[in-house]
């Protein structure tokens, strides 16, 4: 599918608020692309669409989960926005005929992370942390860094979403848990 028609759909389907940040992670994964050695326009199309989810409330997220066959874990069940992420990739294939896996699993994998995931997909995660219209304090620091070290700037990512999370008192999913985990093992070596 073509970029410009990509962009169309994600007009009328995306808030203007959720379309904006839509294109600042756009452009951060292929900043992020081009600066890791990364296919650009794959990170372009994952960027893009990684919050196609984000059109439906929590309660059609659970319906789509239904409809589309996709196990929900409890922490899912308690908090269906960790859904968006992988229905979000199901539609994408489904609805726009991209078929690509690794743009999928960017898609799919985005808000959790997950063990192993490709370096695209740890780009498009990062990209969705640091998007230039993002503004908290530290994200300075993060942004420096992933120019330099994509694995340590994604590992303070998900080390401050973790701690975002218990902050709050919200259940962690244990993929987040599973890829910080995993993350660090990988690093270590």
């Amino acid at each position: 599918m073509e970029l410009e028609k990509i962009h169309e759909i994600l007009r009328q389907v995306l808030t203007k608020e959720r379309y904006l940040h839509s294109l600042g992670v756009e452009k951060a994964s292929v900043e992020l692309a081009l600066i890791h050695g990364e296919d650009k326009v794959k990170a372009k199309k994952a960027g893009l669409l990684h919050d196609y989810g984000k059109q439906f409330s929590a309660q059609e997220l659970l319906n789509k989960a239904e409809e589309l066959g996709l196990p929900v874990s409890r922490v899912e069940e308690n908090n269906p926005e960790l859904l968006h992420a992988p229905i979000g990739a199901l539609l994408v294939e489904r609805d726009l005929g991209i078929k690509d896996e690794e743009i999928l699993e960017a898609i799919s994998c985005h808000t959790t992370g997950e063990a192993y995931m490709s370096r695209l997909s740890r780009i498009v995660f990062l990209a969705d942390y640091i998007e230039e219209n993002r503004t908290f304090p530290g994200i300075e620091e993060i942004r420096d860094l992933s120019r330099t070290d994509l694995d340590m700037s994604v590992l303070r990512a998900i080390d401050r979403t973790i701690l975002y999370v218990i902050e709050r008192g919200f259940l962690l999913h244990p993929k987040s848990v599973h890829f910080r985990n995993t993350l660090i093992l990988k690093m270590q070596r």
